[in-house]
């Protein structure tokens, strides 16, 4: 199975300075099965285009003329990529060598839908449902092979195949930025797929990503984050006991806290396409939220 690198840019030639060469590095060790890099300049500002073009023949570089946001531009790369399987990193990810060696043996099994890689202090995530919303946590760093709720889409493999029938990442809801990932993975557990977490794969992440109050303001980010975990509970949890559970809690949480009726207020304004979308889930789905809780409760 051949490894495609999707890698979205946005004002990175900062991260990818310090982080190519190791890139290159990875790509020349041939257990790494990686058969190309794509980067996908999402209208930067900076001079990262100027960067990355200094590597043509060994990155393909494809150009937003303007700002599409981080779901838009993944999904872009993941259209022009040739690989099997589809490795999506962030701009301020530093790779090892054989970061990827251990991966395509995970997907001889056709259930697994995405391996998330090994960011150094951080480890598997469980997922489970209280006080009416989905919640995950992580599980803190492993040594075997451990199943996942979600895969990051900075730093994790996913099989193209099953990609394409989810639809990639939903840029209609969660545009700009949060959610995406966690969304494509719920959404691979619901019809009967799994995510995986491979302790080998190791990638060291900086946490210096363009999205950070040099670039936006905090409270923005903050808000983004929480209108866009509320269209995640929306679209996705379809149980009706579950669903009852969420509206008992939201409407307690909007009382208990006056400001969140703007979070609220704001996911409304895309309520037509979560309806329009989580009846598409519902359509598709094979297993139920609960199931989902259990898989991980059961270990």
């Amino acid at each position: 199975m051949k490894i495609s690198i999707v890698i979205p840019v946005w004002n990175g030639a900062e991260f990818l300075r310090k982080n190519t060469s190791a890139l290159l590095d990875a790509k020349n060790n041939k257990k790494n099965n990686i058969t190309e890099i794509i980067m996908v300049d999402d209208s930067s500002s900076d001079d990262s285009v100027e960067f990355i073009s200094q590597y043509d023949g060994q990155i393909r570089l494809i150009k937003h003329t303007k700002n599409r946001g981080f779901a838009a531009t993944v999904n872009r790369g993941v259209s022009y990529a040739k690989g099997s399987l589809i490795c999506l990193l962030n701009q301020d990810i530093i790779v090892s060598k054989n970061f990827l060696e251990k991966i395509t043996t995970h997907f001889e099994d056709n259930k697994v839908f995405a391996v998330g890689l090994h960011e150094m202090g951080y480890g598997p995530a469980i997922g489970y449902f209280s006080d009416g919303f989905f919640q995950h946590k992580n599980q803190g760093e492993k040594n075997e092979v451990t199943q996942s709720m979600w895969a990051s889409g900075g730093s994790a493999v996913f099989r193209k195949k099953i990609w394409k029938k989810l639809k990639g990442l939903d840029e209609v809801l969660f545009s700009p930025f949060y959610w995406e990932d966690v969304d494509i993975s719920y959404r691979a557990y619901k019809r009967g797929f799994k995510v995986l977490w491979e302790p080998d794969s190791h990638v060291v992440h900086k946490h210096e990503s363009s999205i950070n109050k040099d670039n936006f303001k905090l409270r923005k980010i903050n808000f983004i984050k929480e209108r866009n975990y509320l269209l995640f509970n929306w679209k996705n949890i379809t149980s009706k006991k579950l669903f009852a559970e969420h509206k008992y809690y939201l409407i307690k949480r909007i009382f208990s806290h006056p400001g969140y009726l703007r979070v609220v207020l704001a996911a409304l304004k895309r309520y037509q396409d979560v309806k329009r979308l989580r009846k598409r889930e519902l359509r598709y789905s094979k297993v139920s939220d609960e199931a989902i809780y259990a898989s991980f409760y059961l270990k």
